[in-house]
């Protein structure tokens, strides 16, 4: 098959989750004999014309000047490239930017879309931009000749919302087997005896309802609040809980090693991402044997099922606080990293993206 991959910034990954699938999934298709196209910026650090054999197309992307509604501009531009090249699939790779363009792409192509979370939902947006997103989703949803679901919630909402079909394939991530206790001095803590949490400082991500119950809770545990938080939000949570000493922002901590030893070594884990599909944090910190809280939500329950504990108020989380120690719950601990060894490896999730790709030829355009 030939076969392009739009939605991205390129590889190899310097960005985020879907760079991190567009990446390891080209490759794969490569290595499966398939003829690849990645579509990437034209100012992405990586310059060369393939990469592990698939080959790289640079579009103009303005984002660098105009923000986000550069994103716009370089998705038409990769759409109105794909029209010359006679590909038998685009992948898309989210909806948000490229839904508008969707009277461009090209006809003889079999169009698969992964639809990404449920944008519109998220609070970082103004209600102008959020009926925007909205639109841009149903675009999506009915352009499309088939949809990608990443999680069991996102695949009912479609059901529900459109009557749309998707395919459930989730989001990947590698085993951590091998702990190494000694980097954590590089964060002044001991091994199980601090707890983290780890996003985007977005409200949606709920740092608050985490936050709120530590202070609720009386605990002094050290928790390690990780992620970039030089953002009006990050101000207002560094502002809110500037007397208690042990809530430390750290700011972003990008050294994997280092992130999957902080995980491995805390007694509690929260994740508070409430919007979305599966979220590739929660996988890695799944990967990373990690003993998790996390937010109550369709979203976060189809990966864990019941391997975890899961919060919903502050008073939630004050509760886990006071009783939860990872020494006592390791079934849950070897339950979350057989699913990550079985089901979401990057090996079987390619593989069934590739069985997907297979079947739509054989079924061909709807």
């Amino acid at each position: 098959m030939k076969i392009a991959i739009l939605g991205t910034r390129g590889i190899p990954n310097y960005y985020g989750g879907f760079e991190q699938f567009a990446e390891f999934f080209s490759v794969y298709l490569v290595e499966k004999g398939h003829e690849v196209y990645c579509y990437n910026s034209h100012d992405h650090q990586f310059q060369e014309k393939t990469f592990h054999g698939v080959h790289i197309i640079h579009q103009y992307d303005p984002e660098y000047k105009l923000g986000t509604f550069g994103q716009f501009i370089y998705d038409y531009n990769c759409i109105k490239d794909a029209r010359k090249r006679d590909f038998d699939i685009v992948l898309q790779l989210g909806y948000t930017s490229n839904s508008i363009w969707f009277f461009l792409l090209p006809k003889k192509p079999i169009i698969i879309t992964n639809m990404d979370g449920i944008e519109w939902k998220r609070s970082k947006y103004n209600p102008l931009v959020q009926q925007f997103l909205k639109f841009a989703e149903r675009l999506a949803a009915f352009s499309s000749d088939y949809l990608v679901s990443d999680s069991l919630g996102i695949q009912k909402f479609l059901k529900q919302r459109y009557n749309k079909e998707s395919t459930y394939i989730a989001y990947g991530a590698y085993p951590f087997n091998n702990p190494d206790a000694s980097f954590l001095k590089n964060y002044a803590v001991e091994a199980g005896n601090y707890n983290m949490i780890m996003a985007r400082f977005e409200p949606e991500n709920n740092f608050q309802i985490v936050l709120d119950g530590v202070v609720e809770s009386g605990d002094t545990t050290p928790i390690l609040v990780v992620g970039k938080h030089e953002t009006k939000y990050g101000t207002y949570l560094k502002n809110r809980y500037a007397n208690y000493a042990h809530i430390r922002f750290m700011g972003g901590i990008y050294n994997l090693e280092h992130l999957n030893n902080l995980r491995y070594h805390c007694n509690l884990y929260f994740h508070g991402h409430s919007v979305g599909g599966t979220n590739p944090s929660l996988l890695e910190a799944m990967a990373s044997q990690a003993l998790i809280a996390a937010h109550n939500n369709d979203f976060n329950k189809g990966v864990l099922k019941e391997n975890a504990y899961f919060f919903s108020t502050p008073k939630d989380v004050a509760h886990i606080l006071k009783s939860a120690k990872k020494s006592d719950n390791l079934h849950f601990i070897k339950n979350n990293y057989e699913a990550i060894v079985h089901q979401f490896n990057w090996e079987k999730i390619n593989g069934e993206y590739l069985q997907l790709f297979e079947e739509c030829m054989e079924k061909g355009k709807p």
